[in-house]
């Protein structure tokens, strides 16, 4: 019950902003397209210490949240003082609270090895019991809450089509039953949630039929929509029960939009997620960088899409370097009108609302 009625909140405080009631104010004139296109931005972090660079753009608002990975986790108490220390430069600069997430999915995805889940989705969904994979996803939570971690991306609601499935043959799917999938998805996000931390339902709007991986390769899932609606069930039960946060997909649908993938595609992000399945909460990019490599693309091109198209945050796992261009690139754009106003505020509105519930 206090899950639900903390995703009801969340839910009816969407629902005032996006009335004009409490929308977050920075100044007479609205927050400043710095603070607009840094909300935006989760980004890898170098090493296992943050740079006194990293610690700037925090404190000067120009990074919204960081993903840890393994080459940034080394004891549980050197990763506790990490995420004290960035947080601590959110809060030196004024800022909002910064989001720190991370890939704890269980089985082959797991950043902290040490931590829950002790189950991987495949064994879930052989145990079949919502109960379960909502203590599996409640330990989890406790774990990384206990770290200083307050998003996980996961869990993983894709439904593989086939044993061919990429996702399947990794051991990341909790099932081919798209029911199943659905139960014991929305049951880890739940666990997850009851303990504070933020769960992630990826990837819209599904990649089961995917046999190689979007993050390397260039993904056209051409298939209808009435064979691609079974893999929108999952995200159909976790939006009735207000998911908080859910990460599109790289790959290509030309079902919905034969131009973009899911993630810069406004078809998908907003028209079928939004409009249709009636979603209030943020979206997130999965990693820009692979897909832009195989697709002969920059970074800074897809990010820039992503946010014309109204994706709330953007996920950037290159250097520190790159993804200080990145913004860059992002911020020139918005200050030329490349990237509507609009759609920036109301991104930052929904990224407000979300750190404003952790």
């Amino acid at each position: 019950m206090g899950t639900l009625m903390k995703r009801l909140g969340i839910a009816l405080a969407l629902m005032l902003l996006a009335a004009g009631i409490g929308a977050p104010v920075t100044s007479a004139s609205g927050p400043t397209y710095a603070q607009l296109i840094g909300s935006k931005l989760v980004v890898r972090m170098d090493g296992t210490t943050p740079s006194a660079d990293l610690l700037g753009r925090i404190r000067r608002g120009e990074v919204g949240g960081i993903v840890l990975f393994g080459s940034n986790i080394t004891t549980k108490t050197a990763l506790i003082a990490l995420t004290k220390k960035l947080r601590a430069a959110a809060v030196a600069g004024g800022q909002p609270p910064l989001l720190i997430a991370v890939d704890q999915e269980g089985g082959s995805v797991k950043r902290i090895p040490w931590a829950p889940p002790t189950l991987s989705p495949p064994q879930m969904g052989r145990i079949g019991l919502a109960s379960v994979a909502r203590t599996q996803g409640a330990n989890t939570g406790a774990a990384l809450r206990g770290l200083g971690i307050d998003v996980d991306f996961a869990p993983v609601a894709d439904v593989p089509a086939t044993t061919a499935s990429f996702m399947y043959r990794e051991g990341r799917t909790f099932s081919f039953s798209a029911v199943e999938t659905a139960t014991l998805a929305d049951a880890f996000a739940s666990g997850l949630e009851s303990t504070g931390v933020v769960p992630t339902m990826k990837h819209f709007p599904g990649i089961g039929f995917a046999t190689r991986n979007t993050d390397a390769h260039v993904v056209s899932i051409g298939v209808s929509k009435t064979r691609l609606e079974p893999g929108l069930r999952p995200y159909r039960t976790a939006i009735r029960h207000h998911i908080p946060l859910i990460m599109l997909s790289n790959a290509t649908y030309p079902a919905y939009d034969a131009a973009n993938a899911a993630g810069w595609s406004h078809a998908i992000a907003v028209t079928l997620l939004r409009r249709d399945l009636g979603f209030t909460g943020v979206t997130i990019t999965d990693s820009l960088n692979g897909t832009a490599r195989a697709r002969g693309l920059s970074t800074m091109t897809l990010a820039v899409r992503a946010a014309s198209a109204g994706t709330d945050m953007i996920l950037l796992t290159g250097s520190e370097a790159s993804t200080k261009a990145v913004y860059a690139s992002l911020l020139n754009a918005a200050k030329a009108g490349s990237i509507s106003r609009t759609r920036l505020l109301a991104s930052y509105d929904r990224i407000l609302v979300l750190k404003a519930g952790l």
